[in-house]
């Protein structure tokens, strides 16, 4: 790896392990074994440098998210049973990225103070809620259309309502049959018996 490669890689690194506030430039340069000169040569800025990074490693946290998903499709021909072990399957990963959903939350509270970061995070929406739609549909795209984006919109706050939970206390955060009464009890509630969720 180049040292762009490499410093992308260990600003990914303490963002698992340190969180996002707490990460300096030389902890990067550290993790990296890459000069404090290289941040600014190939970044600009620390704060730019972790931006590319919390993407990078969402991307890279959406694969891993992507293969529970397709297993959990694979279970069953029930959209109900596939729901139900979708959300059930995501626990793992949220095990295994801990530090990056923790790291996401905390630049998320400091986003209003970052308008870089801010943008990083506005620009990747898009892309985010239209990766999700087509995650839980199990299809490898959906087009750019209203329906497609509200769908993942509707996802996106589930996911982030779940891992706030996650976060805060593991052994009280929903189980997949949970998450598919709720959404029995919402749809019913909402849209009458007679809707078809």
């Amino acid at each position: 790896m180049g040292n762009r490669e490499d410093l992308m890689d260990g600003a990914k690194r303490c963002l698992y392990e340190k969180g996002y506030g707490r990460t300096t430039a030389r902890d990067i340069a550290t993790a990296s074994g890459v000069s404090l000169a290289a941040i600014g040569y190939h970044f600009g800025s620390k704060d730019a440098l972790l931006n590319a990074a919390m993407i990078e490693a969402i991307g890279e946290l959406g694969q891993g998210m992507g293969e529970v998903v397709a297993a959990a499709n694979r279970t069953s021909d029930d959209p109900e049973e596939r729901f139900a072990a979708a959300w059930e399957g995501l626990k793992g990963v949220f095990v295994e990225h801990r530090g990056l959903w923790a790291a996401q939350f905390e630049a998320l509270a400091q986003a209003g103070h970052n308008p870089e970061l801010a943008a990083a995070f506005a620009e990747a929406q898009k892309e985010g809620r239209l990766g999700l739609a087509a995650l839980f549909q199990g299809l490898p795209e959906v087009p750019d259309t209203e329906e497609e984006l509200a769908r993942g919109t509707f996802y996106q706050i589930l996911l982030a309502g779940y891992v706030a939970q996650w976060l805060a206390a593991p052994e009280l955060a929903p189980n997949g049959q949970e998450f598919l009464q709720g959404l029995r009890l919402v749809s019913g509630s909402v849209l009458g018996t007679g809707a078809t969720p």
